[in-house]
């Protein structure tokens, strides 16, 4: 099988800028799109995002319309990010366009999909991925036990503001806010 993608090898695309980053991705999305026409050329090209957050490097969205991915993750992984994120969302759009449409619900990394990502987009089909996300989910707000401080997210801080306890797993004691690390990310001690 012929490589579809076209893209710099991964030296290269260690030092390329965040605008020319898109650049890549637009090109990889249309590429990989191309790819999955050459089976099922009725299905649309998604429209796609860079306006995911947290640990997940893309999500194919379906009520949207479209696929989003994680800016972060890109630009810290960007070979790895366009040759495995953007082909594995792409087999969900058309595993959801070319297969769903007799109305029967597909497991997301089910049969459909692991075939699609083998046999058109050329892939190992693997439903997580092992980016470090680390600055992509940062744990910035500091909570200390009785044997030790913990870095929480945003979300959960927001819920002791609205009432809920966390209790450490170790001493089985309450975590008690004690402000946000230096610097914005988690800490570990």
């Amino acid at each position: 099988m012929i490589e579809y993608l076209k893209l710099p090898d991964a030296s290269e695309l260690s030092g390329v800028s965040g605008s020319a980053l898109v650049v890549l991705l637009d090109e990889c999305v249309t590429a990989s799109w191309h790819q999955g026409c050459r089976y099922y050329p009725d299905v649309p090209c998604p429209p796609h995002w860079l306006d995911l957050k947290g640990k997940s490097a893309g999500q194919a969205h379906f009520k949207r319309g479209g696929l989003r991915f994680n800016a972060t993750l890109l630009r810290e992984n960007p070979w790895r990010f366009l040759h495995e994120v953007v082909p594995h969302e792409m087999a969900h759009w058309f595993v959801f366009h070319a297969l769903e449409s007799d109305g029967r619900r597909r497991p997301p990394h089910g049969v459909d999909w692991q075939a699609m990502m083998r046999d058109v987009f050329m892939r190992t089909p693997t439903v997580t991925h092992s980016f470090d996300v680390t600055r992509a989910s940062p744990r910035p707000y500091r909570f200390r036990c009785a044997c030790s401080t913990h870095a929480l997210s945003h979300r959960r801080y927001l819920n002791t503001l609205k009432g809920t306890r966390y209790r450490c797993r170790i001493c089985g004691q309450p975590l008690n806010y004690q402000g946000v690390s230096e610097s914005g990310a988690a800490t570990k001690v």
